[in-house]
């Protein structure tokens, strides 16, 4: 058994303080903790967060010696209990670290909890403790003994599970519904007087209900119970799956509110975040690739299938929101365009697959600078991309005695296997859930058919040639139409504005503005003399057929540079062709709607966006 006692030491200076207790330790006893979270693929380092480590052993003080950033060696004398001490410095506003202030509590357990070596099997247990008057928990952790607040004490069967569970203090909204036997708790943080938690609770449950029938049909899935855990800030969004759990952030203003029904964006964005996590649950929690079993909390775990794992888990978190009726056919349309959308403003995706970009997820995505777009794609988007073209494949062969082939097929033909997956797992899964794959020559123009999945899936995964979502999407009735892209896209520029200040983000790759020298951290000044404040004023002066004077501010210096004219305009296009020049270099965006259709392209079409 190991011991920790968790204790809120000082609010205002955002401190835990963390007592671990080791029963027998071992002769030179080695502590560590993780320098990266599950989920989150970035070494970030949680040790320097930790105070200087104290020990002692039957009252006397054992030396502690550091071994390397974040491991530590005791020597011990005799079988006496031994007792360490630190504290944990909490104001990581994030879902992958610990914060504390006077109003909120949270914590991930790779940031508090040391993991001590050669017990990593016990059972771990956990006392929260000095919580200030009023205060709840929220977690999944397993409860041995506590309050009706959730103070008190729980264990975790092992060390792995210790680190799974994050843990949630405050006074927050709570509420709770059941969904196949599983008990869900759904607690929000920071959220105005008038938060629609009943609206919350119903929609969430839709979402529970649809994903727990997708894995398990009718059986009851291999957990009791699940809590979502959600930050209300200002501004913010993001979350962090769980084995049981997830944490979520998003802003107040995303939520729900009483006496205004009308769903908003932020709040469809919101759904659209729990979707993703509670699949999650399976997607990535049990479902893992090789790379992940077991996880190596001490450096980089490398895997080129994060556009499985995530970009799968994006492309059916909003079908999950379309197949419960959250949204209809058009709003799914619509997010699908805006994912397409930040696909084709990625330069970086002519250069690099989607599978190099999840091996470089380490050292790009988690790391983003001025030249990330053109370095890089990524593997939310793309993988999500990745899942659309093939469950569009799919569904456009003959059916089966099992029925009519789809990824979600395939998605649970994988989950059946019970084990870490590889790519040839998934290509293995696509042909015997649908045979060989159709011929891709009639619907990608030049591109030669694939003779099995897993060329099929090579190719989409380790090339750089665009997917044929134009006539995938025209063989289910959907059009696929290109049209003028806003100009800072037509540009190639990514600009900010705050303050009457308008900045340079980024500057993409082949575009007018690298032409002409402009600079990521540049300040807009003046177009043919025309002061620029917004966005708004840039469109208002620029004049698309010929070259005007732009003044930038870089280094405190002012400079004239030339952007050259931007031509003809572009003419909106159906396009079930391949994409063209305009397309590629950024000057058209996707706006993909239902078309007119024939019989049976109006059956795959209702099969794949109609409501189940």
């Amino acid at each position: 058994m190991i011991e920790f006692r968790v204790e809120v030491a000082d609010v205002h200076s955002h401190r835990f303080l963390v007592t671990m207790r080791v029963a027998k330790p071992a002769a030179y006893q080695r502590l560590r903790l993780p320098a990266w979270i599950p989920g989150s693929y970035l070494i970030r380092e949680f040790v320097r967060h930790l105070s200087p480590l104290s020990a002692e052993q039957g009252g006397q003080a054992r030396p502690v010696m550091q071994m390397d950033k974040a491991t530590w060696e005791i020597a011990t004398e005799g079988r006496a209990a031994l007792t360490v001490r630190y504290e944990v410095h909490a104001f990581d506003t994030s879902v992958r670290a610990a914060f504390l202030d006077a109003q909120r509590g949270f914590f991930n357990g790779t940031s508090v909890f040391l993991q001590a070596e050669g017990f990593e099997d016990q059972p771990q247990r956990v006392t929260l403790a000095g919580l200030p008057r009023g205060w709840q928990v929220a977690t999944a952790l397993p409860a041995l003994k506590v309050n009706a607040q959730g103070v008190g004490v729980y264990e975790a069967p092992d060390y792995d599970a210790l680190i799974d569970h994050p843990v949630e203090m405050g006074t927050f909204w709570r509420g709770e519904f059941t969904v196949r036997g599983v008990r869900h708790a759904f607690v929000v943080s920071g959220a105005s007087a008038d938060l629609d938690g009943e609206r919350l609770l119903a929609d969430t449950r839709r979402i529970c209900e649809a994903q727990i029938g997708f894995w398990h049909g009718r059986r009851k899935p291999d957990f009791d119970h699940y809590v979502f855990m959600l930050n209300a800030v200002e501004d913010g969004y993001g979350g962090l799956e769980h084995r049981q759990s997830t944490a979520l952030i998003c802003a107040r203003k995303a939520l729900p509110r009483q006496g205004r029904p009308a769903p908003t964006d932020a709040y469809t964005t919101l759904l659209g975040l729990i979707s993703h996590e509670y699949f999650h649950t399976w997607n990535v929690k049990r479902l893992k690739p090789t790379a992940f079993a077991p996880y190596d909390l001490t450096t980089e775990n490398h895997t080129r299938m994060l556009w499985f794992f995530e970009g799968f888990t994006s492309y059916y978190d909003d079908q999950f929101l379309l197949r419960t009726g959250l949204i209809d056919g058009s709003a799914y349309l619509k997010l699908l365009s805006k994912t397409i959308n930040q696909v084709r403003t990625t330069p970086g995706r002519f250069s690099h697959s989607v599978g190099q970009a999840s091996f470089d997820a380490w050292t790009r995505y988690y790391r983003p600078d001025e030249n990330t777009a053109n370095a890089t794609v990524s593997y939310y988007t793309k993988g999500a991309l990745v899942g659309l073209a093939l469950d569009l494949s799919l569904r456009l062969l003959p059916a089966t005695e099992a029925g009519q082939p789809s990824l979600d097929g395939v998605m649970k033909a994988l989950w059946a296997l019970r084990r870490p997956i590889t790519e040839a797992d998934v290509a293995q899964a696509l042909s015997d859930v649908a045979g060989r794959p159709p011929n891709t020559e009639a619907l990608q123009n030049a591109d030669a058919a694939a003779d099995s999945w897993q060329a099929l899936l090579h190719r989409w995964t380790e090339g750089c040639d665009e997917l044929p979502l134009p006539r995938l999407l025209a063989a289910h009735g959907v059009q696929w139409l290109s049209k003028a892209a806003p100009l800072p896209q037509r540009l190639g520029v990514r600009l900010s504005e705050a303050q009457g200040v308008l900045k340079v983000q980024a500057v993409m790759r082949g575009g007018l503005a690298e032409a002409a020298g402009m600079s990521a951290g540049d300040e807009c000044l003046a177009l043919d003399g025309w002061r620029l404040r917004r966005i708004e004023d840039l469109v208002q002066w620029h004049d698309a057929g010929r070259a005007q004077a732009l003044l930038v501010c870089r280094d405190q210096r002012l400079l004239t540079l030339t952007l050259k004219a931007l031509g003809a305009p572009v003419a909106a296009k159906a396009s079930d062709a391949p994409l063209c020049a305009a397309d590629v270099v950024g000057l058209t965006q996707a706006d993909v709607s239902v078309a007119s259709a024939g019989a049976d392209t109006a059956k795959r079409r209702e099969a794949w966006l109609g409501r189940r």
